[in-house]
C-alpha cells in the first residue's frame, strides 16, 4: 500500500526586521531576516472546493511569521528558526514545517552570502519526510 505524500504550501524569501543576535550592536541597530517556509498539509479538499476556508490561509499565516521575526528576541537563529516553527504548528491544519531562518546582510571577516538555519518540526504522530 502506498502512503499519500503530504501537500505542500511554500513561503519564500519572507523578509522581516528583527533584532536577533549574539553580539549586542545586532540587537540594537537590528537587520532583515529572510524566511523560507515548507507547510505540510492536505489540500485535497480545497483542491476539490476551491474555498479559503479548506486550506492554510497563506497571507494570514506569513503576517504571523513577519510578526515573530519583529516582535520577539533570540540569541541565536536556532532559537528564532523553533519559535517559528511553533507559530506554524499553531495553524491546526499544518502537520510539519521546515523553516530556514536566514541573515543575509551577515557580516563576517570572511565573504559569504548568507547564514542560514534549517529545521523541520512535526505534530507527534505526523509522518516524516518522504
Amino acid at each position: 500500500m502506498l502512503r499519500k505524500a503530504m501537500d505542500r504550501i511554500e513561503i519564500s524569501g519572507l523578509r522581516a526586521f528583527g533584532r536577533h543576535g549574539v553580539h549586542p550592536e545586532e540587537r540594537e541597530h537590528g537587520q532583515t531576516f529572510e524566511v523560507d517556509l515548507v507547510v505540510e498539509c492536505d489540500l485535497s479538499a480545497a483542491a476539490v472546493s476551491d474555498s479559503l476556508v479548506d486550506t492554510v490561509d497563506y497571507d494570514a499565516l506569513a503576517r504571523r511569521v513577519a510578526e515573530g521575526v519583529t516582535t520577539t528576541r533570540f540569541a541565536l537563529l536556532e532559537a528564532l528558526a523553533a519559535h517559528l516553527a511553533g507559530v506554524v504548528l499553531a495553524e491546526p491544519a499544518v502537520s510539519a514545517v521546515e523553516v530556514r531562518v536566514s541573515k543575509p546582510d551577515l557580516v563576517l571577516p570572511v565573504e559569504v552570502g548568507d547564514v542560514s538555519v534549517v529545521l523541520r518540526r512535526a505534530r507527534s504522530g505526523a509522518p516524516g519526510p518522504p
